[in-house]
């Protein structure tokens, strides 16, 4: 089989963000993250700026230093304490981010409204040394963000890792993660994350925490357990594609989904209304396989698809995978409900197990987030 060149992401880097040329949410092949556009004459558009401030409680990010501060990181730190608006000027931020659990409530807006123009981006792996010398970051250390606090809030904006697996073809640690999310009410509405192997973290700070988090009309790309963690997490409207191996020859390339509920969690991963594409041969991804890891061996993960095209990407004869053998994927919370496209064809009825109509009633965004509504409120 012909192995396709790797996806030259960095090259997309170089001239996409802010020009409004990046590939859209449909595009075919992986997305542009982007980096520094023109700076514009109002970067900050219908949020105000620092001689306008909006509130008390805003604070303005451009890379051009035209904000309060140049790094999202710099704004984070200032914002100590509830309640605070950081405005992101178009721009690639190259830089990690992380948000403490005492940063609570916090709003991201990216100022364009598109979020191909406002770009959060680094390339750190699991692999990746750290810099005292003492190890490997790891899966978690990998992330380009860290949200640990309840209440957080991203409109418009690009959470992007583009770390790839061809610069570095001898490392086992892949994983490089674009956000790790913790907290519970976090929302992300008209996002993207962009990345490889373990993309969205939707995960929660603790086993004892069933946080809940809602992603709207947000587009994810990916190839192995590209959406993975313990989160009660609901995919509203939401585009999920699985992107090439250049590594291997023959399937499965991936899988999409790769959740870790706890067993005392009743809820899981809703996925609603949504679409999974593929630029990869047909067949060649599974939909998901079961997170149970070392940390927690009583993990029952759950997750829903419901009303949701697949594309030919997905293999439709066997959609679910082990990840290990002691922890079959039939043991597990898996369900569908009235999905379409060639990889939702029911071929074998076992491999595909179906909600009833009366089972389904029970698996809604209201009842997955309770009364928590991020879907009726707009800041």
């Amino acid at each position: 089989m012909h192995r396709p060149a790797a996806p030259s992401r960095r090259g997309f880097l170089l001239a996409t963000a802010g020009a409004g040329a990046a590939l859209g949410l449909a595009a075919a092949g992986p997305a542009a993250a982007g980096t520094r556009p023109r700076p514009h004459p109002r970067p900050f558009g219908r949020y105000g700026s620092p001689a306008a401030r909006r509130g008390p409680k805003t604070l303005y990010v451009d890379p051009h230093g035209r904000g309060d501060f140049t790094s999202v990181q710099a704004a984070v730190d200032a914002a100590e304490g509830d309640g605070w608006t950081l405005v992101l000027a178009p721009g690639a931020y190259r830089e990690t981010v992380s948000v403490d659990a005492d940063r609570t409530g916090a709003t991201w807006i990216g100022a364009s409204g598109d979020p191909r123009d406002t770009v959060i981006v680094y390339d750190n792996a699991a692999g990746t040394p750290k810099p005292d010398g003492s190890g490997t970051l790891g899966t978690s250390g990998s992330a380009t963000t860290t949200v640990r606090a309840d209440g957080f809030t991203a409109r418009g904006i690009t959470f992007a890792n583009d770390w790839l697996r061809a610069d570095r073809p001898d490392w086992t640690g892949t994983q490089a993660v674009a956000i790790k999310v913790m907290g519970d009410r976090s929302a992300f509405h008209d996002c993207r994350f962009l990345g490889h192997q373990d993309t969205l973290y939707a995960d929660t700070r603790d086993l004892g925490l069933f946080a809940r988090q809602y992603y709207a009309r947000c587009y994810v790309e990916g190839d192995v357990d590209f959406v993975f963690g313990r989160a009660s997490a609901v995919y509203e409207d939401c585009h999920f594609r699985t992107l090439v191996r250049p590594d291997l020859d023959a399937a499965p390339y991936g899988f999409v989904f790769a959740p870790s509920t706890a067993g005392a969690n009743p809820r899981g991963y809703l996925v609603v209304r949504g679409r999974v594409s593929s630029e990869a041969p047909d067949g060649y991804y599974k939909l998901a396989r079961p997170w149970v890891p070392s940390s927690d061996t009583t993990a029952r993960p759950m997750l829903t698809v419901r009303e949701t095209q697949l594309g030919a990407g997905i293999d439709a004869v066997a959609p679910y995978a082990n990840m290990r053998d002691d922890h079959p994927w039939q043991d597990q919370r898996f369900r569908e409900y009235r999905n379409t496209g060639p990889g939702a064809a029911t071929t074998v009825p076992e491999n595909r197990p179906q909600l009833t109509r009366a089972e389904a009633a029970a698996h809604t965004r209201q009842a997955y987030l309770g009364d928590w509504r991020p879907y009726e409120r707009r800041r």
